[in-house]
């Protein structure tokens, strides 16, 4: 092929391309580096950070009877902060005890020292290697966060999540670690015909296959905080709390704390559970009634 010819088949080939670029999606703007908190989005199938305008501010002391909790993961984010080893960390248990309001807690607490929250659904953790890349050579500290994360089988975001923890021939940037809530320790089902798997060897228990490959994924987490289902003391306590956050004032009379505590048992036996969350609803719901605005983030 002669010059001139080749140079008219380069022509066509960028005008073909020029074409092609035209009606292709723009890319994602730059992550917001100046936001403490994003999202994890999608885009014509282009992943990006998207920033949080206001994230929602939880303080510590608003979270009740889970004291050594908060000291768990208190400590661990703290080393993490200051470029300390820090694990990454599942925190499981019973609902609405205050495993994600935790995370948002560290987030209120960290911001100014540089902590960074990414919010990431879990069937967006296969991206997980794409959002490394992004944060890996920032100088802030980024926690990557999948709320209420349960698995079944086969689902690709297992073995990224898996993958990711611990098993990559790339190691995870140090400025990032994954926190992750639960209600479930092993984020698979178990069932019934899973323990016929289970084997004796002399007085030893050994589990099956199934079994060992679900607590495989959680063993990764090099931290676990559990939480427990809130005794009536642990809900009233949390009562206390909120009404406070809310701007209701003390009661002035036993007669009135009887009142309240009549009210706030009553609604956690139609919910059927006591728990932190159930104890905000309250408290908001009382507030709104009274005509009060919560005085602080609540």
């Amino acid at each position: 092929m002669d010059a001139r010819a080749l140079a008219a088949l380069i022509a066509r080939a960028e005008a073909v391309l020029a074409r092609v670029e035209a009606v292709l999606p723009p890319a994602p703007s730059p992550p917001d580096w100046k936001a403490a908190a994003f999202r994890w989005r999608k885009r014509n199938g282009r992943g990006y950070l998207q920033a949080v305008a206001h994230p929602h501010a939880i303080g510590l002391d608003d979270l009740v009877a889970i004291d050594e909790q908060k000291r768990g993961i208190d400590r661990n984010t703290r080393q993490f902060v200051n470029a300390l080893p820090a694990n990454n960390v599942l925190l499981t248990g019973s609902r609405g005890t205050g495993k994600s309001s935790l995370v948002k807690a560290m987030l209120a607490k960290y911001a100014e020292r540089g902590l960074r929250l990414i919010e990431v659904e879990k069937s967006e953790l296969v991206d997980l290697p794409d959002i490394a890349e992004q944060v890996g050579e920032r100088r802030e500290r980024f926690i990557v966060f999948c709320d209420d994360l349960t698995f079944d089988a086969g689902e690709p975001g297992y073995n990224a999540l898996k993958v990711m923890l611990d098993g990559t021939v790339a190691a995870a940037p140090a400025n990032m670690v994954i926190y992750a809530t639960s209600n479930r320790r092993h984020l698979l089902p178990e069932y019934m015909s899973e323990n016929l798997e289970t084997k004796h060897v002399g007085d030893e228990v050994h589990p099956g296959e199934s079994v060992e490959e679900k607590i495989s994924l959680s063993e990764r987490f090099g931290l676990w905080i559990s939480f427990y289902p809130f005794t009536q003391d642990d809900y009233l306590a949390a009562v206390a709390g909120w009404l406070d956050a809310f701007g209701v004032s003390p009661a002035n009379s036993a007669r009135e704390v009887e009142g309240r505590t009549r009210d706030a048992v009553q609604w956690a036996l139609q919910r059927g559970s006591r728990s932190g969350r159930v104890a905000w609803q309250f408290a908001k719901n009382y507030a709104g009634a009274a005509g009060l605005k919560r005085k602080r983030p609540a």
